[in-house]
Formats: structure tokens, C-alpha cells, sequence
């Protein structure tokens, strides 16, 4: 836990990282229309899960690296709110290192390795259910202000 960021509503940032990851998948259309799932959230991390669909493969019948950058993103999305600030990436970089394939689920699993001030760094890893590594993220990103959960009165 981070000492410097302090929660109206939420005591326990365990609860205040579940809630936060709850409303903002809530809001994300984006990762909904891909079939993720949010399987696990605490402070600074995040696990999210995607089937590969057969509208998720390229011309050479793998998944999209799009679809994959997609996902890792989600995960980075989710572990860098997960504070319930509002945070946003600044920049990603991929190693794609196997193939996803047509029935592969890919999870996603989002690592906070470091925050100072708004900026934090976070690493991403993608594996198959067989536990293959798929990619590797490592994601920058920015706080901008204000929370991920609405204000209460």
C-alpha cells in the first residue's frame, strides 16, 4: 500500500481495489465486447482473462497481436487504477513470443513494479491455459487526476 494515497470510503485497500476494478469494468465496452473477464484484482495488480474467438485470428489463423496488446492493456488498465485514482497509459511496449490460438484462454496478469508521484511502471504477462508465456507488456503510466469511483456524499 501506498501511504500517500488516502481513501474517503474505503478503509481496506484491498476493498477500495474491488470496487474500483468493479465500477470501471462496469464502463469498459471495450474489453466486455472481447469476451474478458476480470478474474482478480488487489492493489497494483490486476488478472483478466480472454477466450480467442474465431474473429480474433489473422491471416495466419493466430490471434491478432492487436487483440492481445488489447488484453494486456486491460490488465495494465485495471492493476494501475487500482488505487482508485485515475490513471491512464502513457506508453506499452509488447514482446510478442508465441502464438495465441482459435479456443486459447489467455490471461493476462498485471504487475505494479513501481509508483512515485503520478508515474508508474508495470509489467504484463499473457499465458495460454497451459501456462505458455504469449507476450510480455511493460506498461507507463500516468496519474491525471481525480477518482475511479464516483464521489459519495
Amino acid at each position: 500500500m501506498h501511504k500517500n494515497v488516502h481513501h474517503r470510503y474505503h478503509a481496506d485497500p484491498q476493498q477500495l481495489a474491488e470496487a474500483a476494478g468493479e465500477a470501471m469494468f462496469a464502463r469498459d465496452r471495450a474489453s466486455q465486447a472481447m469476451g474478458m473477464r476480470l478474474e482478480e484484482i488487489r492493489p497494483g495488480y490486476a488478472r483478466i482473462s480472454m477466450p480467442v474467438r474465431e474473429d480474433m485470428l489473422n491471416g495466419h489463423l493466430t490471434c491478432h497481436g492487436g487483440f492481445i496488446f488489447a488484453l494486456a492493456d486491460s490488465a495494465f488498465a485495471f492493476a494501475c487504477n487500482s488505487h482508485n485514482l485515475n490513471t491512464v497509459g502513457a506508453g506499452c511496449t509488447i514482446e510478442y513470443l508465441a502464438p495465441g490460438r482459435q479456443e486459447d484462454m489467455l490471461t493476462a496478469e498485471a504487475v505494479e513494479q513501481a509508483l512515485s508521484g503520478k508515474t508508474g511502471v508495470y509489467d504484463v504477462s499473457v499465458r495460454n491455459q497451459d501456462g505458455r508465456l504469449i507476450a510480455l507488456l511493460r506498461g507507463k503510466s500516468h496519474r491525471v487526476g481525480g477518482e475511479v469511483l464516483p464521489q459519495q456524499e
